[in-house]
């Protein structure tokens, strides 16, 4: 029998999740379905609810569900709970269980895929947004010595930050006060794509050795372009989304698909 995943968010139409899981099936020899499925801003629980009932056995959660999911599942995994939110779900012996994928992803695709170092560095993260709680213990749990949020509302960033303290050591600053020691960079503004950098002291990267934007897009995003005219290069987050996506897909089906190959298929790497 087939078995029936999907992604579920608001908006949704732009995912690119159902191709990467096709691949994965494919690679793996998996029988399995995978759909977008929107549900209205207020319509999570429902739509979840309704997708289980019908013999659903896995979700990925997008925006702006990750919060909602977290409060939702019925059991969650030590990373969901580290993160504070659930990007995935399934059902386990009659209950749903919550997950958080994200933080893996992102670590595979630095350490794996772009060969950076993370041990003893200093990482500054720009955004407070629903993804930087999700990826703070990883990247702590990897070596990197102190990670710094910068975000344009200091209470957003200093919530992540509290909530992170047990991984290691966490920093909150605004954006205007971020620190210029960073090695890495990482861009976590959810409006990156819809214009120009936020107004930034360039400064921040006089010390990167590269940047990552947590974004992805056809195109280099706004922020690695403002990286590039600084002369520090960096790589967008298709790579982190593929990573995070096979953590899910070896929770679901018990087998870790190879990553290489679908990012070459779908995009190159």
């Amino acid at each position: 029998m087939t078995d029936a995943y999907a992604v579920i968010g608001h908006p949704v139409e732009h995912s690119r999740s159902p191709d990467i899981h096709a691949l994965f099936a494919r690679q793996t020899g998996q029988d399995i379905s995978y759909v977008r499925r929107a549900a209205p801003v207020d319509g999570f629980e429902a739509s979840a609810d309704a997708f289980f009932a019908a013999g659903g056995a896995g979700l990925n959660v997008t925006l702006p569900f990750k919060q909602a999911a977290f409060e939702w599942a019925d059991a969650l995994t030590p990373r969901a709970r580290a993160a504070g939110a659930v990007n995935t779900l399934m059902a386990d012996a009659g209950q749903i269980l919550g997950d958080n994928t994200d933080g893996a992803g992102l670590v595979a695709d630095l350490t794996q895929r772009l060969a950076l170092p993370l041990a003893g560095r200093q990482v500054l993260i720009l955004g407070a947004g629903g993804a930087v709680r999700g990826v703070v213990p990883n990247l702590l749990a990897a070596g990197v010595a102190r990670v710094t949020i910068a975000n344009r509302t200091l209470s957003k960033a200093d919530a992540i930050a509290a909530a992170c303290q047990d991984s290691g050591e966490v920093a909150a600053c605004s954006l205007d006060t971020a620190p210029f020691d960073a090695d890495l960079v990482i861009n976590a503004i959810s409006s990156g794509l819809a214009g120009d950098m936020p107004d930034v002291d360039a400064r921040i990267l006089a010390r990167a050795g590269a940047v990552y934007d947590m974004l992805y897009a056809d195109t280099a995003t706004p922020f690695l372009r403002w990286a590039a005219a600084q002369g520090v290069t960096g790589r967008d987050g298709f790579g982190m989304l593929v990573e995070q996506a096979a953590e899910s897909f070896a929770l679901w089906r018990g087998v870790r698909p190879d990553t290489a190959v679908v990012l070459s298929a779908l995009r190159g790497s």
